[in-house]
């Protein structure tokens, strides 16, 4: 009998995806390298495209999920953002306070919208996480010159390449799931990243797109990911 009284029975239904086979080539004949991961980003599933954190301090040279063009909240190809609670303005913008640890200063932040160009805000300077219990203010060196609205999905994310793509280029697939950590508590993880010479399951790649497949050097035939 369980310690705790007044629970409601339920059931919940979800689809396993541990058990999922990545790989239609040999996982062996990859070219594989160990890569350590930034922390706030939470569950990462095995075959995340990945980005590399280009900024000048922080979490340099750390990897991150790589942000396609397009990714609505709650669609799992947002991992890589912390979306905006209002609309910014000068050099502050606010996030839920979680969010908030996806970043360190010295993080250049990019921010965006579905309806805007993507603006390059310099370096964070600042991370208040101690005025409002649920918020994070994240302090930058350059002013916000455009508008980004909650209503076009407002989201920053760390620099991870260039203006051509949200300042993110892919550059490596996650070759298994591993856990970031979420919130204050979150360590960042070390995992594998595979590189080149493999066939994957394109569909279950969870945030890939025409423009990363391009950075990758892949191609795509049916239901397979061709990368040379």
């Amino acid at each position: 009998m369980s310690p705790f009284y007044g629970e409601t029975p339920y059931v919940q239904h979800e689809i396993e995806t541990n058990y999922r086979r990545l790989f239609y080539s040999r996982p062996e004949q990859a070219l594989i390298t160990d890569i350590t991961l930034a922390a706030g980003y939470g569950i990462l599933k095995a075959g995340t495209v990945l980005a590399l954190n280009k900024s000048a301090a922080g979490n340099y040279n750390k990897y991150v999920p790589y942000n396609p063009t397009t990714a609505a909240y709650g669609d799992p190809n947002q991992v890589g953002r912390a979306f905006l609670i209002d609309t910014p303005s000068g050099t502050t913008v606010n996030v839920v306070l979680q969010d908030s640890y996806k970043f360190v200063v010295g993080d250049d932040l990019i921010i965006d919208d579905d309806n805007s160009a993507a603006e390059n805000l310099g370096a964070i300077t600042a991370i208040d996480r101690t005025t409002y219990v649920h918020i994070a203010a994240i302090t930058v060196t350059a002013t916000i010159s455009g508008t980004f609205t909650l209503a076009q999905n407002g989201f920053v994310c760390v620099e991870a390449g260039d203006s051509s793509n949200i300042y993110s280029d892919a550059v490596g697939i996650l070759g298994a799931t591993v856990d970031t950590g979420l919130g204050e508590k979150a360590k960042g993880a070390l995992a594998p990243m595979i590189r080149s010479n493999a066939i994957l399951y394109d569909g279950l790649l969870t945030n890939i797109d025409a423009a990363s497949r391009t950075d990758l050097s892949a191609t795509l035939e049916g239901r397979y990911l061709i990368i040379k």
